[in-house]
């Protein structure tokens, strides 16, 4: 468990130094943030003689509309209101208001994720296990296949082998026995052609 949290803090701080770079270094051009420990007033215009709109809290995201004018930018807040507020409060990179919101919402999310590997990881060892079992199974039954095979084209060549045997076999006997008749017909049909001759 300890492990755990330690594991949760690592990530965190990784997380915010990573993100207060990207903050400082990527932000847009028309996003700007309200400066941190303090909330500033919108007016209707560029001045404080201006009608106060409202006001905006520290470290809340603007969308900046102008360049400063009279000490004053125009901007859109996160409530969708559009006014001035002063250029000294206004700051192109988030405030820690900001970073520490964003980060509690990205542990928050990595936590979430670390429970659920922590729950599925029994399952994929299981399902580790029964996929090795079934390897080992594929294997001894290749092998088995593999013996098979070859002791049948053994069998299928010895067994053409004989029937090569067996042809030479039987024509050798059938051109002795051709031969041998030949021999005979030849004496008998000589022994009369003599005969013959004598009536």
């Amino acid at each position: 468990m300890l492990k755990h949290y330690l594991l949760a803090l690592l990530l965190s701080a990784v997380a915010f130094a990573s993100h207060a770079e990207e903050a400082n270094a990527a932000s847009d051009d028309n996003t700007a943030y309200i400066v941190d420990n303090l909330y500033t007033f919108m007016h209707s215009g560029s001045s404080k003689n201006y009608r106060i709109i409202g006001s905006v809290d520290a470290g809340t995201k603007l969308t900046q509309l102008s360049g400063e004018e009279n000490g004053f930018v125009k901007v859109v807040d996160d409530k969708e209101r559009e006014g001035w507020v002063e250029a000294k409060f206004v700051s192109k990179t988030a405030g820690i208001h900001q970073q520490y919101r964003t980060l509690s919402e990205e542990m928050a999310s990595m936590q979430e994720q670390l429970r659920q590997a922590q729950i599925e990881l029994p399952q994929l060892q299981e399902q580790n296990q029964t996929l090795t079992d079934q390897n080992t199974l594929l294997s001894e039954q290749i092998t088995k296949l593999k013996s098979t095979l070859n002791t049948e084209r053994t069998q299928k060549q010895q067994a053409g082998a004989k029937e090569k045997r067996q042809l030479l076999t039987y024509g050798g006997a059938i051109a002795f026995i051709g031969l041998f008749l030949g021999i005979i017909l030849t004496i008998v049909l000589s022994r009369r052609k003599r005969y013959d001759g004598w009536a």
